[in-house]
């Protein structure tokens, strides 16, 4: 195994930082065993070793227009007007699920 010697310096989030610092305690590992283990994964897959894409449903605001925010928001107004609404405590538990997420309480 070579020596490591190299560094990375880079600026995050705090409260990323934080939080995930906290993941990798739970599993035993440290901040630069992670990425160290990011890196042989960049290596062995040459590319990201997951998707990198955006979640459905999701609206690039950069791209859209006044015009079809607009109509967005009417859109999702309408469905309050319907009745077409869920408990907030439903729609995180949904999230969760789909996503993997773990919601604080």
């Amino acid at each position: 195994m070579s020596e490591k010697s190299a560094n990375i310096n880079v600026r995050i989030e705090p409260e990323l930082k934080e939080e995930a610092e906290a993941i990798l305690s739970e599993v035993g590992l440290s901040p630069s065993g992670a990425i160290n283990m990011f890196y042989k994964q960049i290596v062995l897959h040459k590319g990201l070793p997951f998707e990198v894409l955006l979640p459905e449903g999701i609206i690039n605001m950069s791209a859209i227009s006044e015009d079809e925010l607009n109509k967005e928001i009417m859109k999702g107004y309408q469905d309050v007007l319907d009745g077409n609404v869920k408990p907030i405590e439903e729609v995180f538990k949904e999230l969760a699920e789909k996503y993997g997420l773990s919601i604080k309480k």
